[in-house]
């Protein structure tokens, strides 16, 4: 029988406790290793806007890359294009977009139908930007004689919807499937220009630009600028509001493009000129054709931008869209809607008033 020394035992016994010990400092440092990647792997922002006027800061901002630059290398930012409010709204219940620029339409009945879970305000975009036009032959030169007309809107329930629907209202008149003899059209703003060149509507309430090229490629005229509607002539036409649960888990984020918001409000407002030609080549990426010079003015001018979310605006039309039956039956508690908590740390930073 072989003799078996007790040194070798010790030394296989050595062995195995430095192979042990070195397997568990590499998997403590595969461990580190894989913790440290997903440290680094960025935080994806997705915004949705619309590839209209109203929504200028996201068009400039996108084009000069202001937003990813304020959000910096840690934050993957991804722009999301819709037709009209409630279809980003949607995008939002789904958890497919973090933050978006919408109408106060959308905004209010996303809270509503959530039951505040799903959309805060975080501030406001733009006032103003839309306008009832009419087809030169339609035969309409006062409020009566909308009576038998086909007028559309970009979608049921958006802020132009509401707004064509509360005025007929106040002037008498009710949509077809009310009763009425006004027949309300909810179709996308790119197919509502060739209907109305077609002679298939004769009316439409668009926000801009679609509104300015109505009248100055398709013939028609405005009937009605809806700023002579409101006090002041101002309304938020566009909100920038973002999902709860985003806002909860990434405030940083969020402050950041707030930070960037801010900045690109400022500098629309002082240089119109250059902030137009932007926007007009970022138009024409999205939609394939740049403004004629004169569309492009004609939307600026009917418009202007603001971080200032006009909470009186929005609480007047809230009831116009419950008074046309899209909030429920009860009147809605919005009193949670707005958190303006990190864009008045904003203004704050750089000396500005706050808003309300």
């Amino acid at each position: 029988m072989k003799r078996v020394h007790t040194g070798d035992f010790s030394v296989r016994s050595k062995i195995k406790k430095f192979a042990a010990r070195f397997g568990l400092l590499i998997a403590v440092w595969l461990l580190g290793c894989s913790f440290a990647g997903a440290q680094q792997k960025p935080i994806v922002l997705r915004v949705g806007y619309f590839p209209n006027i109203t929504h200028a800061q996201a068009l400039v901002g996108r084009a000069n890359g202001l937003f990813e630059k304020a959000l910096g290398p840690g934050v993957q930012l991804e722009w999301k294009a819709f037709n009209a409010g409630p279809s980003a709204i949607e995008a939002l219940f789904a958890s497919a977009i973090d933050l978006a620029y919408v109408g106060p339409n959308p905004t209010v009945t996303g809270y509503v139908r959530s039951q505040g879970a799903a959309v805060r305000v975080i501030a406001g975009a733009a006032s103003g930007g839309a306008s009832l036009v009419v087809r030169q032959g339609a035969g309409i030169n006062n409020a009566a004689d909308f009576r038998g007309k086909k007028v559309a809107t970009p979608q049921q329930g958006n802020s132009q919807d509401v707004a064509l629907r509360s005025w007929l209202r106040a002037n008498g008149m009710k949509p077809r499937e009310k009763g009425g003899d006004v027949q309300v059209l909810p179709i996308s703003n790119a197919d509502q220009f060739t209907l109305f060149l077609k002679g298939q509507i004769d009316a439409a309430w668009a926000p801009e630009p679609w509104a300015a090229r109505l009248v100055h490629e398709a013939g028609g005229k405005v009937f009605l600028d809806e700023r002579d509607l409101w006090p002041n002539r101002e309304f938020v036409i566009t909100s920038l509001i973002a999902s709860p649960k985003f806002l909860k888990e990434h405030p940083d984020v969020v402050k950041n493009f707030l930070r960037a918001h801010v900045d690109v409000t400022g500098w629309i407002l002082k240089s119109p000129a250059q902030a137009k030609q932007i926007l007009n080549q970022q138009l024409q990426k999205e939609m394939g054709k740049a403004l004629a010079p004169e569309v492009l003015d004609d939307a600026f001018a009917r418009m202007q931008v603001t971080y200032d979310p006009l909470r009186a605006s929005l609480l007047k039309s809230t009831q116009q869209a419950f008074d046309e039956g899209f909030l429920g039956r009860t009147q809605p508690d919005i009193s949670g809607l707005y958190d303006l908590t990190l864009l008045n740390e904003v203004l704050q930073e750089k000396k500005a008033r706050p808003v309300q």
